[in-house]
């Protein structure tokens, strides 16, 4: 099933939700990633009042409109985050770092990847891994 027909989905229950008084409120923002055959990567999210949009990159959480700034300044006129997924996971490391005003170390941190080495699966970086990320980062400042 394609991401943005998941979401569009999901959005109607959530607005059928928000419109009948005897049903209590979903109160949960969903993000939807997928890779898909015919779209490639989509990332969706929608929200408890049954709105939905797709991103090229997003935030949930207390501050996800500072991230959501960040983000776009980066991202501005750009149509997905350049480079391979090392620095994809760069930017969202720094991201983090600079909305949550916090250094990380390599395990105060946990990063899930898609689409490493061509495959379509799922893998958490190692603390190796993500520590390399970390030095990078830092050798760039």
């Amino acid at each position: 099933m394609p991401c943005d027909v998941l979401a569009k989905r999901l959005a109607n229950i959530n607005q059928i939700y928000t419109q009948r008084a005897y049903m209590r409120p979903l109160g949960v923002a969903i993000t939807l990633i997928s890779v898909d055959d015919e779209l490639g990567p989509s990332l969706y999210k929608c929200d408890p009042a049954g709105y939905f949009v797709g991103y090229k990159a997003t935030s949930t959480g207390p501050k996800q409109q500072e991230a959501m700034n960040y983000l776009e300044k980066k991202l501005k006129k750009k149509e997905h985050a350049p480079g391979d997924w090392k620095q994809v996971v760069e930017l969202a490391i720094t991201t983090l770092s600079n909305v949550l005003a916090v250094d990380f170390r390599k395990n105060d941190i946990e990063i899930g990847v898609v689409g490493i080495d061509g495959s379509d699966k799922f893998r958490k970086l190692t603390v190796d891994e993500i520590d390399e990320r970390l030095v990078a980062i830092a050798e760039q400042d």
